[in-house]
């Protein structure tokens, strides 16, 4: 579609073929693009299920007349947004329960109750901390809607956030506008969903929750602004079934991970955030896609050698089709996560060893069949074109050596491309010897960080030349 974009931008007439079922999301994803009305034509039935002869017959049938009708056909270049409420506009009145009622018939909540984002409500949090209301972070790429204080303040009284969470929301919001994070793919069909990791001083000045139920709700800031990333992706960026989310299945709401800093501090160890450039110490908010996630229950042993194995087998068993990021849709792209307790990492460091040396013994030892690893990114799928394997892809340079020691189908590869490209946190009860880990969805939602500004705005202030 972003070439239909380029072309039709320099009047080159074109037409892009989507799936049946995802008219809404191209559409969608086209006018997030500048493009309203980009020329589409429908493929009916699922790709992945047919036949060539019948995909050729089905496209003859149905998609050839909407190719000849979006290549003769004029396009009006108008990416406005006419039948959308304007930010002051009083959309709804009555109840409570009125409010919740139409709230939801309009997919404006998550299917819970909100709070009603009245305009002195959002007004009082904005003015907490001086932002400019109309000050623009960015466009939302899948919707074209523009990303603001005022629209971040509004789903933020929805989902009941503090207005001290405010800075947390914007440093947020500022990793959504990136390009490298990727926002635009928030509703692939896999339904991955982003979480959100915060680091630093903040994490106890805002009462995160970081020990016992750490990814469990009922701490407010943990579960308030995991819920309001939800409700913003649905009304700013768009992802509802009725514009372009394609989840299968989906995820629920994640709430945040707030690390242990403390324990960091104790361990000599890097939060989150300095893996991703920055400072320790900093307040920080750090954003990645994740697939799927399990726990790794009872680690038992009291050196590094003896409780490695076990954590490197849960890295592998939530690994899956997601090495299609490895090769494939992408490249070396692939990052999951490792969520250890405190006393887990105690026993690393207790030993000696650094973050970067757990991340080594990780990738020599979280490993699985050449076989196997061929067959999730090729023979599985039809999401890296040529089956080729990994001697083959190694001859070309297209993945490290270490995928092909020999060409024996059994031996035991690497499921990221170096050590650095896991991700450790430390977080949980501090006496239980469980860790998390989690899957992540590469170019779909990078791991993105931000600093957190924390400090009133300067934004409404009037500077005076020479001053």
């Amino acid at each position: 579609m972003r070439a239909s974009v380029v072309c039709e931008q320099t009047n080159v007439p074109s037409v892009s073929l989507v799936c049946e079922g995802f008219e809404k999301q191209a559409a969608a994803t086209a006018r997030g693009l500048g493009c309203d009305g980009l020329p589409l034509a429908v493929m009916r039935g699922h790709v992945d299920s047919q036949s060539g002869a019948d995909m050729i017959a089905s496209f003859v049938q149905h998609t050839v007349d909407e190719v000849i009708d979006g290549l003769t056909r004029q396009l009006a270049h108008d990416s406005t947004h006419t039948d959308e409420p304007n930010p002051h506009d009083i959309v709804a009145t009555g109840s409570i329960d009125d409010i919740n009622s139409l709230f939801a018939q309009r997919g404006w909540s998550d299917g819970n109750p909100i709070i009603p984002p009245t305009r002195d409500k959002v007004e009082a949090m904005i003015a907490e901390w001086g932002y400019d209301p109309w000050r623009e972070i960015g466009i939302a790429r899948p919707s074209g809607r523009d990303m603001t204080i005022w629209s971040i303040a509004v789903n933020a009284v929805m989902a009941g956030c503090s207005a001290d969470y405010l800075p947390v929301l914007v440093a947020i919001v500022e990793i959504l506008a990136r390009t490298e994070y990727g926002v635009e793919h928030s509703g692939n069909t896999t339904g991955a969903d982003a979480q959100i990791i915060i680091s630093g001083p903040v994490v106890r000045a805002l009462d995160f929750n970081h020990e016992a139920g750490a990814l469990r709700e009922g701490t407010h800031a943990n579960t308030a602004i995991g819920r309001w990333l939800r409700l913003y992706l649905r009304n700013v960026c768009g992802f509802t079934t009725a514009e372009h989310d394609k989840a299968t299945f989906g995820n629920s709401t994640r709430v945040v991970l707030a690390e242990d800093d403390e324990a960091l501090l104790a361990l000599g160890w890097q939060p989150v955030s300095a893996q991703f450039g920055i400072p320790a110490g900093t307040d920080a908010v750090t954003i990645g896609r994740i697939n799927s996630g399990m726990i790794i229950g009872s680690v038992f042993g009291s050196t590094p050698e003896e409780i490695l194995p076990y954590l490197a087998d849960g890295l592998v068993r939530v690994t899956g089709w997601d090495l299609t990021h490895v090769f494939g849709i992408g490249q070396g792209h692939y990052r999951p996560l490792l969520v250890l307790s405190p006393v887990l990492a105690n026993i690393f460091s207790r030993a000696g060893w650094s973050q970067a040396d757990v991340k080594k013994a990780l990738f020599d030892t979280a490993r699985i069949p050449a076989w196997k690893f061929e067959a999730l990114i090729g023979t599985w799928s039809n999401l890296t074109a040529g089956h080729r394997t990994l001697t083959d892809l190694a001859a070309n340079d297209l993945v490290p050596p270490d995928f092909a020691q020999t060409t024996d189908p059994n031996r035991l590869v690497p499921i990221v491309t170096a050590p650095d490209k896991f991700v450790i946190a430390v977080s949980g009860d501090p006496n239980r010897t469980n860790a998390y880990v989690m899957s992540n969805d590469g170019p779909h939602g990078y791991w993105t960080s931000r600093p957190i500004d924390r400090t009133f705005s300067t934004d409404l202030v009037c500077g005076v030349p020479g001053t």
